[in-house]
């Protein structure tokens, strides 16, 4: 039995990533890299209580794209696609590493009397800590679940239009703030609480910032995001996907009714 459900989730993965379009996927799982990446430097801002990483200035657009795959694929198959760029991600962290610890020098370390020095410190940062990646993979997995789960919620509400301008502005509005909320404060408590000095005051204010400048960034994209929904609607993209999922519940209803 478990082998036959293993069988049908890896089938329905796959029509899954023939349905989506490579440049969203591809555009998807870079921005959870390079926000991963970016999450290793601070902003520095004039007002003790408050900070930020610059991961913030990348990471608007994974929650975009989850956005627009729940909306038109539900939220199982865009938490799939979360875990998928959260193993890429760390298959090329792993890289970056085995890159940071390989002799020879940065070119950016070449200046005299600092080689030493900026050639560690570009290591470090390429290569990566073991507590900023558990932290933002943890942070950011817990905050993609409770982004799609939201964001489908939130769209049940809406018996009459659904698929409307409202529908989908209120439930990404939503969505997005709650889960760059948590996204945020969990990694700040996860990494810079413990291992930056960070206090639970800048822990909140990290995570309220980050969730103001998502909402910043939906209120710009939000409409190109509802058009992509709308014309993937239109052009019945993820066909096989829906077919299959459809005939899988078919046959599950008729083994339960067997029973």
């Amino acid at each position: 039995m478990l082998k036959q459900r293993i069988k049908k989730e890896w089938q329905e993965f796959r029509a899954l990533m023939k349905s989506v379009p490579s440049l969203v996927v591809v555009l998807f799982v870079v921005s959870v890299f390079s926000m991963n990446l970016l999450a290793n430097k601070s902003i520095d801002i004039p007002i003790s209580w408050l900070a930020c990483d610059c991961g913030i200035i990348v990471s608007w657009f994974a929650f975009f794209t989850m956005d627009i795959l729940t909306k038109h694929f539900g939220p199982k198959a865009a938490t799939q696609f979360t875990v998928l760029a959260i193993l890429v991600n760390l298959f090329f962290c792993l890289l970056l590493f085995i890159g940071s610890v390989i002799p020879g020098m940065w070119g950016e370390a070449y200046v005299e009397g600092s080689e030493g020095l900026l050639n560690n410190a570009l290591n470090g940062t390429f290569g990566g800590t073991w507590y900023v990646v558990l932290g933002s993979t943890v942070a950011f997995l817990v905050s993609a679940i409770v982004n799609n789960l939201s964001n489908f919620g939130i769209g049940k509400l809406f018996k009459k239009n659904p698929d409307g301008l409202g529908a989908y502005v209120l439930r990404s509005y939503v969505s997005t703030a709650v889960g760059q909320f948590v996204d945020n404060l969990t990694f700040a408590l996860v990494v810079s609480h413990f291992f930056f000095g960070w206090t639970i005051v800048q822990c909140l204010t990290c995570a309220a910032t980050g969730m103001v400048v998502e909402l910043l960034c939906e209120a710009v994209f939000f409409y190109p995001g509802f058009a992509i929904t709308r014309r993937w609607k239109k052009d019945g993209v993820g066909k096989e996907y829906f077919d299959l999922r459809k005939k899988e519940n078919c046959d599950e209803s008729f083994n339960n009714g067997n029973e």
